[in-house]
C-alpha cells in the first residue's frame, strides 16, 4: 500500500452498509480487510447454521464491495488448514498490516470485549496510526449508559427503557407514554388454550443463493459433525433479505406478538415472534427502522399498544440495556459466578436426546433453526442449567456455539447474567427459578411428557421440579433473603424435613445420572 492508504476492519457482526466503516469509501486510498473467524468453529462443536451465517453474509458484503471497484483483503475458511484454532482474528489482522503496510487502520467498537482489545493491541503495536470509530447502529453510546449508571445503587431496565422512550421520542404522547403507561407486560402473558395458536401466518424463508450455498457446501466438507444441519439454512444475508423479513414481521405477526410472546407450543417453535436477532446483531438491519415501523403500526391502527410497547422494549429497553451492561462491566463480568456453580452442561444440550418433552422441544428447535424463543431460552433451557448447577460461563459458550444470533455483548449478560445469575444481581434482581409448574402453565409439552410438573420424588417426578426445589434447599443461606423469593422460601418451609432429604436425596441421583451421561457433552 502505497502513502496515506487505511486499513479498514470490517467484523463479521459489523455488516451495516451505512454505517461509520464503509461511510465514504474511497477506492483510490482504502482496502476493507474481513476474515471469517475459523478458530471459533475449530476449537469446539458450533451450529452450522452459524457458521453458514455469518460466513454468507460477510462473503455477500465481500463481493459488494468488489463489485463497485473496493478492494477487499479477505479470508476464508477455504484459506485456513483444519485444526487452526490458534490463529485468531488479531493474528491475521497482524499479519496482513505486516503485508500491506497501511498508514492507518480503521476500526469500530467491536461485540466482544476480548477480540476489540486483540485488535487494537495488533494495531497499535504495529505502528500505525489507529482511527477508531463509535457504533452507530446502537441508540445508547456505550459513554451515555455509564453516565446513566453512574451513582445508581442498582441497574434498572425500567428506568433506562423510559429515559431511552422519552430521548427518542418513541411511544409518546408530549411527555407522557402512548397509553397512559410505561410498561404493558401484563397483557403480555398468556398462554394457548387447549387448541393451541391455529393457523399460523408462514415465516418468510431466504432460498440460499450461488454464494450461500458454496458456503453451505464448505460447512458441510469441513464442519459436517457439528451440530444442525447447513442445508436447513433460511436465514437473511443481506440488508435487503432483512427488510423483507421485517416487513413480513410488521404485517403478518406484530398484531398478535405481545399477548402470546410467552406462550410455548410444542413443535411450533416460531410462532408470533420476529425471528429478526440475526439481522439486527449482524448489522444488517437498523433498530430505528424497526422501531419506526413498529410504531407507525400502531398510529395507523394496525397492531395493538401492547404488542408494539412490547416489540419496542425488546429493541429499544432490553437490547441496549444487556450492551451497556456488557462494557460497563466487562472484562471482570465473565468471571461472575455468584452461585458457585460448576457442573458440565448435559449431553442432551447438544443432541436433544431427553425424555423431558419442553426441553426436547425446545432443543428440536436449536438443532433445526439455531434458535428457540426468549421464553424457551430462558424458562426451559436456561431455567434447567441453573436448577442443575451448569458453570455459568459454560452456558454462555454453549449459548454462543449453537444460536444463530449470540454474539459475546448480547449473549453474556443473558446467558451468564439473567439466565444463570452469575452476576450475583447486576442484571436481574432474582434467579429466574420455577419449578415444572411454571411450564405447565404456559405450554402443552408437559401432556405429552412422562414426568409429572407436581411432583419432586418418585419414578414420575419432573426433574424441573425436583431441582427447583432442591436449588431452594441448597442456595438458602444464599438466597433465603432476597425479598423477592420470599414466597417461594415460605412455601420450601411448608416441607417436612423428611420431604427436603427426599428430594435432596432424588436431586443426588439425577445429577449423578445426568453427569454420567454428559462426559463427552460439548465444550464447559
Amino acid at each position: 500500500m502505497s502513502a496515506g492508504q487505511r486499513l479498514i476492519v470490517v467484523l463479521g457482526d459489523q455488516l451495516d452498509r451505512r454505517g461509520p466503516l464503509l461511510d465514504g469509501l474511497d477506492a483510490a486510498r482504502d482496502t476493507v480487510w474481513m476474515t471469517e473467524a475459523v478458530a471459533e468453529a475449530e476449537r469446539g462443536p458450533v451450529h452450522q447454521q452459524r457458521l453458514v451465517l455469518f460466513f454468507s453474509a460477510m462473503r455477500h458484503l465481500r463481493d459488494e464491495l468488489r463489485a463497485r471497484g473496493i478492494n477487499v483483503r479477505y479470508r476464508c475458511i477455504e484459506d485456513a488448514p483444519v485444526g487452526s484454532s490458534d490463529q485468531g482474528l488479531a493474528d491475521h489482522l497482524r499479519a496482513d498490516i505486516a503485508h500491506l503496510q497501511p498508514d492507518t487502520v480503521v476500526m469500530m467498537e467491536a461485540g466482544d470485549w476480548g477480540i476489540e482489545h486483540g485488535l487494537q493491541d495488533a494495531v497499535r503495536a504495529s505502528g500505525a496510526t489507529l482511527d477508531w470509530r463509535r457504533d452507530s447502529h446502537f441508540l445508547a453510546s456505550r459513554e451515555s449508559f455509564a453516565c446513566w449508571a453512574a451513582g445508581r445503587k442498582s441497574l434498572t431496565l425500567e428506568y433506562f427503557y423510559r429515559s431511552m422512550r422519552k430521548r427518542h421520542a418513541v411511544l409518546m404522547e408530549g411527555d407522557q407514554p402512548a397509553g397512559g403507561a410505561w410498561n404493558f407486560d401484563k397483557d403480555n402473558r398468556a398462554a394457548f388454550g387447549r387448541d393451541g395458536p391455529g393457523e399460523l401466518p408462514p415465516h418468510p424463508r431466504f432460498q440460499p443463493d450461488t454464494t450461500t450455498r458454496e458456503v453451505i457446501d464448505r460447512v458441510l466438507e469441513r464442519y459436517g459433525d457439528h451440530p444442525g444441519d447447513a442445508r436447513d439454512f433460511d436465514q437473511p444475508v443481506t440488508p435487503d433479505q432483512a427488510q423483507r423479513a421485517l416487513d413480513d414481521f410488521i404485517r403478518y405477526r406484530l398484531p398478535r406478538f405481545g399477548t402470546w410472546q410467552d406462550a410455548i407450543w410444542v413443535g411450533d417453535p416460531l410462532l408470533y415472534h420476529a425471528r429478526l436477532s440475526t439481522s439486527l446483531n449482524l448489522h444488517l438491519l437498523d433498530p430505528r427502522d424497526c422501531l419506526e415501523r413498529a410504531e407507525a403500526a400502531y398510529h395507523r391502527g394496525e397492531a395493538p399498544l401492547n404488542a408494539v410497547e412490547g416489540f419496542v422494549r425488546q429493541i429499544l429497553g432490553w437490547r441496549e440495556f444487556i450492551r451497556g451492561i456488557y462494557w460497563l462491566k466487562m472484562p471482570d463480568y465473565a468471571e461472575g459466578n455468584a452461585l458457585d456453580h460448576h457442573e458440565r452442561l448435559p449431553s442432551f444440550y447438544w443432541d436433544g436426546e431427553t425424555e423431558m418433552a419442553c426441553v426436547a422441544d425446545a432443543m428440536a428447535a436449536v438443532l433445526r433453526h439455531g434458535y428457540a424463543h426468549h421464553i424457551q431460552r430462558l424458562m426451559v433451557l436456561g431455567l434447567f442449567a441453573q436448577l442443575y448447577g451448569a458453570h455459568p460461563y459454560a452456558f454462555h459458550e454453549w449459548h454462543m456455539a449453537l444460536y444463530l444470533d449470540a454474539v459475546d455483548w448480547v449473549s453474556l449478560p443473558n446467558a451468564l447474567g439473567m439466565s444463570q445469575f452469575g452476576d450475583g444481581g447486576v442484571v436481574g434482581t432474582k434467579p429466574y427459578c420455577a419449578s415444572g409448574a411454571y411450564i405447565s402453565r404456559m405450554s402443552n409439552a408437559c401432556g405429552q411428557c412422562r414426568y409429572d410438573p407436581g411432583q419432586a420424588t418418585g419414578e414420575r417426578a419432573c426433574p424441573f421440579t425436583t431441582f427447583y426445589w432442591e436449588f431452594l434447599d441448597r442456595h438458602e443461606e444464599r438466597l433465603g433473603h432476597n425479598r423477592r423469593l420470599q414466597f417461594q422460601y415460605r412455601n420450601l418451609h411448608r416441607k417436612s424435613k423428611a420431604q427436603r432429604a427426599a428430594i435432596r436425596e432424588q436431586a443426588m441421583r439425577l445429577r449423578e445420572q445426568l453427569a454420567a451421561d454428559s462426559g463427552s457433552g460439548g465444550r464447559g
